[in-house]
This record gives C-alpha cells, structure tokens and sequence, in this order.
C-alpha cells in the first residue's frame, strides 16, 4: 500500500513540492449546508477543508502551485446545490469537496460533470450518486446507505424479533433511500416493520407521528432522517410517555443532536464508519484540530481526506488535466484518516465498513457491544 507520509507541518499531504514561489493560483472549494437547519454538518466540511488547505499551502501548494478556498453553501436544498455548482464552475473551481445531503450531490454532479470539474463527496451515501454519476471526475470517500442499511437492517431483526418496529423517514434522497436500505435488509433477515412513516423535514410539531407510534406500542423506532428531526421526534416521544429505543444512521454523528434532545437522547444508537478520531496515525492532526478550539467530529476528517486524495492524485498526474487526475484518482491506493482509499469501477471505496454508536450523558462514541 503507498502512503503519504507524514512531514513537517504537513500532516498527512507527504507531497513532492517545488522550492520556487507558487506558479499560480488552483482554485478548490468545499461545498455544504453552511446555514440552515443541517449547517453543523456544513461546519464539519468547511473545517476540514481549511485545514487541508492550509496544510497543503504551508508545505508549498500542489505542485508548486498555492490553493485558494471558495466555500459554496447549498443549504442542503437541490436547487441551491445546482446554484452553487455553477458559481464554483463559473469562478474555475477544478475540486469540490462536497456536497453533504444526497439530495444536493446529486444534481450538483451533472453540473460538475459537465464542466469537468472534480468532485468528491465526503458525505453523500446514497447509492444512485455513483450508480448513477454523469461523469467519470465523480467519486466519495464515504460509504453507501445499501451497506449502512443491511448493518441496521440485521441488527433490527435479530434485537427486536417478535417485536414492534417503525421505520420513518424524511423522504429526502439520503433519508428515503436509508430507510429503504434497512427495511430491505430487515425483510430479508426476516423481520417485518409493523409501521412505515413518512415526515416532513423541517417541522418541529411531530406530536401526530408520535402518536401513532404510541398507539401501535412500537419497541423501536428507525429513523432515515437528519438529527434535527430525529432530535425532535425522539423528544416527543419522550414526552408522550414513549419508551422505544431510537436507531438511526450517520446523520446523528453531531454534538448538536444532544443541544435538541438533552437527556432523551440517552441509548440512542446509530450506524456510522469507524471513528477517524481513533485512527492512530493521525493523532496529531486530530490535535491540531482540537488546539483551535474545533472537535474535528462526523465529517470534518472526511472532508480533509478528500482533498488528500485530489492533492496526491494531481502530484502524481503531474498536473491538472481533467482526465490524467481522474486517472490517477481512479489508481489511488492511500492511507487517509478515514482510511484505506481505493476506487472500483464506480467510484465507490473499495472497502467502507459500518459500526455501531451509542449516545450516553451528552456524547457518541462506537460500542462494540452492539453487533
């Protein structure tokens, strides 16, 4: 396996660099909900992306070549995500870091596609973003919902068998297409939901849901959402004397999930990868991060290792070239802090697993006892 090593303040970009004065400017960007209900998750991106772009800088650029970041926010609406991927292709972006929601990554990469313009998306686990993608300059370092959904989907059939279960999602690409993953999968092992749901993202009156919930004594909940919903769902329920344990999956890997639900959120579980926090080799980094007063949490150390894999596919192209750092991306074999990276045919990671997480007295941290 080739790495980048670890040199001077370059924390994880070991990159062949010239010694002269940059050559020129490389416009780069990361793209998310950096406002709106969803915008600690945009945070997460931007974070990354700035201490990648730092870090690269501070070694000598690209190539010889200095970054400059332009940050596009889509406020995790479709519409805004097409809007801003052509501002980013106006302003002669090359790489997007980004999006986060499915539902804006998806339609952002017929824009990105068309420009030929490199996107990686740190977040976007729907599968069609890749079964699907427009164009070959496509690709994520995060895994898929149909992987994420049978982890969830076996663990419901075999915890709760002979028990009440609801499944509920928020009909958004990521959320729809999560819960759909784990019932397939929930089925599959067996199990059958008792209750399907669908909400309106956005809302904070989920008191008829709940009792529906309620009236059909579920055990256990799934949630195919965002935090914010599920926050305040599981609130709720609370409230109305409901009981059932909440299961949701990587979208809950927030503090601010906690700051909406408090102590109902104790023995919330969910899906998510291994935690990069815990990924030795990079210890320093995750240091870093935290001596500036930022827990580098969820998909802050995705979005920096989306850059990693950009930056060393251009050294080792030699260039910009659309389809030579494509080529190269499609070669990458990289140690990151989220991991080994390596691409199939569809731009998927060759390997991404799926562990358990448990919140309990204001915090998440992965607990293997959940199998």
């Amino acid at each position: 396996m080739r790495k980048l090593f670890l040199t001077g303040v370059a924390l994880g970009f070991g990159l062949s660099l010239t010694a002269s004065a940059a050559l020129a400017d490389i416009r780069v960007a990361a793209a998310g909900p950096m406002t709106g209900q969803y915008a600690s998750f945009g945070e997460q991106l931007k974070r990354g992306a700035e201490m990648a772009v730092e870090e690269l800088n501070a070694a000598g650029g690209v190539n010889g070549e200095k970054l400059v970041l332009e940050i596009g926010d889509d406020a995790c609406d479709p519409k805004q995500a097409v809007a801003v991927a052509n501002d980013l292709a106006s302003k002669k972006v090359i790489f997007v870091a980004g999006h986060f929601c499915s539902g804006s990554s998806i339609p952002a990469s017929a824009v990105y596609a068309e420009e030929n313009l490199i996107q990686i998306t740190p977040a976007s686990t729907n599968p069609a973003f890749t079964d699907q993608r427009p164009g070959p300059g496509i690709f994520r370092v995060c895994g898929r919902d149909d992987k994420q959904g049978i982890v969830a989907g076996n663990y419901l059939a075999k915890a709760f068998a002979g028990k009440v279960i609801a499944i509920l999602d928020d009909k958004s690409a990521y959320g729809k297409g999560l819960a759909d993953e784990t019932r397939k999968a929930l089925n599959a092992a067996g199990g059958k939901e008792a209750v399907n749901e669908s909400y309106t993202a956005g809302e904070k009156d989920y008191t008829a849901l709940v009792s529906k919930l309620k009236s059909a004594n579920v055990d256990v909940v799934y949630v195919g959402g965002y935090h914010t919903e599920a926050g305040l769902i599981l609130r709720q329920m609370r409230d109305q004397g409901l009981n059932a344990l909440l299961v949701s999956g990587d979208a809950l890997v927030t503090n601010e999930f906690w700051t909406i639900t408090g102590p109902a959120g104790e023995g919330t579980i969910m899906t998510f990868s291994p935690d990069p926090r815990n990924n030795p080799k990079y210890a320093d980094l995750v240091k870093k991060f935290k001596d500036a007063g930022f827990d580098p949490e969820g998909y802050t150390l995705y979005s920096y290792a989306a850059f990693m894999v950009w930056a060393d596919a251009v050294k080792r192209a030699g260039g910009l070239e659309f389809d030579k750092v494509v080529d190269a991306i499609n070669k990458t074999d990289l140690d990151t802090p989220v991991g080994h990276v390596a691409y199939d045919e569809k731009g998927d990671l060759k390997e991404a697993n799926y562990v358990w997480y448990k919140w309990s007295n204001g915090t998440y941290a992965e607990d293997p006892s959940i199998k």
